[in-house]
């Protein structure tokens, strides 16, 4: 899709933006033109984000389409010329794991094919087993003693903590409001999460993870053939995540597949009053245990100033994805868009003062292991605050994964002395709807990797659209969910954001260090 803006045909010149304050902004207009020209009438980001979706597929961390996709990013960034590529490797993971084959249906009291999902590193079945289904609630502990005893052969039905399916009114995708901007900007002490921009569910706590896995011992010691849990999505989208622990040790669990509400919802139903239910389930799940060891993707463009040439302008976001998908909107826009940047400033022929460099990580979804081990690795260990001469080299870090929606604004993280900065970086973008900047600091992305240990780490704001209430960890998350004039406006303004960084004559401003933890087991940051 291309669309041509006739702006782009001005011509223009380095320019002086002003803004409040002693000093002024100094923006390349003309750089800029080029770099909007080229974003948004030769954009290649839909070809990228098909190979990488379509193509490539599901990319877990430790599966096969991780390491099927890492190779792809290094080939097409080599094609497009950058420099320095390559798959660094950043730590030992644990256990690969990826989906072979799932089949689950009822079968009693009549035949209905039902959608369910692999749980993360859960066996398979071995084999078609047909069995009767029994519902167990267990809320407690104590609650396991109803049960034992009963369940040897049987499909378990986990009843679920939600069964509310209710029609729902309000509509799936939406873009941030200006009310809700206006918000963010002036109310500093309320985070994102009551903005409700992603509306992405919160994580359990650690009391309901404690008694899930005492749940899944019990059911496994009592000799059950499979579980059937979830329930949370509707209209046929699955959420997925994790079933069983990644470690080489782990404990043996079930065969286990999450489902939505419906087909949930009607098992349970059945089961509820009394009625036979016989399911039928076939799954097989393959376990990589031949290397532990996980990578990242990085690329760069050189830079050329002889005094600031060995300094760094990094951009990235988490080439890892969940498997019920092909992860287009987490995070596969986010590394296109990324890649998508590189590819304009390498396109335009830029010869940027500091060295760029983009990152594709591997394992957030885990806890933002693989930006973690980089970080570790070339700037500092975050546990300890031990810091690396090439700490002091960076001048930024911008992230991208809030979904596919379009640049609304920028997360300060705290540090308001780059407001007037990134407030006169956005001003050439005020008609494509970006201009927040906000002194909030936001978490769960790869960002804080970099905040942790001091070096200036950024997430941009984004439109939702259907990251929370539909795409984000589902089944759903596939490449026919993404606007590609959102992500075209994305990838303009992220490589627009990185060529500033390069060309400035100083730094970015820093917030003071972290403080060295008094316990170093108990970083700064969670996650």
């Amino acid at each position: 899709m291309k669309k041509t803006f006739s702006f782009l045909l001005l011509a223009a010149a380095v320019v002086t933006l002003s803004f409040k304050g002693d000093k002024a902004e100094r923006v390349d207009l003309h750089t800029l033109v080029k770099i909007k020209n080229e974003g948004f009438n030769n954009s290649k980001i839909m070809e990228t984000l098909f190979e990488m979706t379509d193509v490539n597929g599901p990319r877990l961390t430790g599966s096969a389409g991780m390491k099927s996709a890492e190779k792809w990013a290094k080939q097409k960034m080599e094609s497009w010329g950058l420099s320095n590529v390559k798959i660094e490797p950043w730590g030992g993971f644990g256990k690969g794991w990826e989906v072979n084959k799932c089949y689950i249906a009822m079968t009693v009291p009549y035949y209905q094919q039902l959608i369910g999902i692999p749980r993360a590193w859960t066996p398979g079945t071995n084999g078609l087993v047909k069995c009767s289904a029994v519902l167990v609630r267990i809320d407690s502990v104590q609650d396991m003693a109803n049960y034992a005893g009963k369940l040897a052969g049987k499909i378990v039905v986990l009843y679920p903590g939600n069964t509310d399916g209710k029609t729902n009114f309000t509509a799936d995708s939406k873009r941030v409001t200006d009310e809700e901007l206006t918000k963010m900007t002036f109310d500093p002490h309320i985070d994102e999460g009551t903005t409700n921009l992603s509306q992405k569910p919160k994580a359990p706590g650690k009391p309901a993870i404690a008694l899930r896995k005492a749940i899944d011992s019990f059911l496994y010691q009592q000799g059950a053939t499979g579980v059937l849990s979830g329930g949370r999505g509707t209209m046929g989208t699955v959420f997925t995540s994790n079933g069983a622990s990644r470690a080489w040790d782990a404990k043996s669990v079930l065969p286990e597949l999450e489902m939505g509400s419906e087909h949930l919802g009607r098992l349970v139903r059945l089961l509820e009053v009394g009625k036979e239910v016989a399911l039928e389930m076939d799954t097989k799940t393959t376990f990589d245990m031949t290397d532990s060891m996980e990578n990242n993707v990085i690329a760069e463009i050189p830079g050329t100033d002889p005094a600031l040439g060995s300094q760094l302008v990094m951009l990235g976001g988490h080439m890892d994805s969940w498997h019920a998908a092909t992860g287009a909107t987490d995070n596969g826009t986010g590394i296109a868009v990324m890649m998508e940047a590189m590819r304009i400033l390498k396109a335009i022929g830029i010869k940027p003062r500091r060295t760029i460099r983009i990152a594709c990580w591997s394992g957030e979804e885990q806890g933002l292991l693989g930006s973690r081990g980089y970080v570790k690795k070339h700037f500092g260990d975050r546990l300890t605050m031990d810091l690396k001469p090439a700490q002091e080299r960076v001048s930024a870090y911008f992230n991208l994964d809030n979904g596919g929606g379009k640049i609304r604004g920028i997360y300060l993280q705290g540090n308001d002395e780059l407001r007037p900065i990134f407030e006169t970086w956005f001003e050439p973008f005020h008609d494509l709807g970006a201009s927040t900047v906000t002194i909030r600091n936001t978490g769960s992305t790869d960002h804080i990797s970099f905040d942790e240990v001091g070096i200036p780490g950024f997430q941009f704001i984004q439109d939702p659209l259907e990251y929370g209430s539909r795409t984000h960890h589902t089944n759903m998350d596939s490449y026919d969910r993404v606007s590609a004039n959102d992500l075209m406006q994305a990838s303009v303004i992220i490589a627009s954001f990185v060529y500033n960084t390069a060309m400035r004559d100083e730094k970015l401003p820093r917030k003071p260090l972290p403080a060295k933890p008094a316990n170093p087991a108990v970083p700064n940051w969670t996650r």
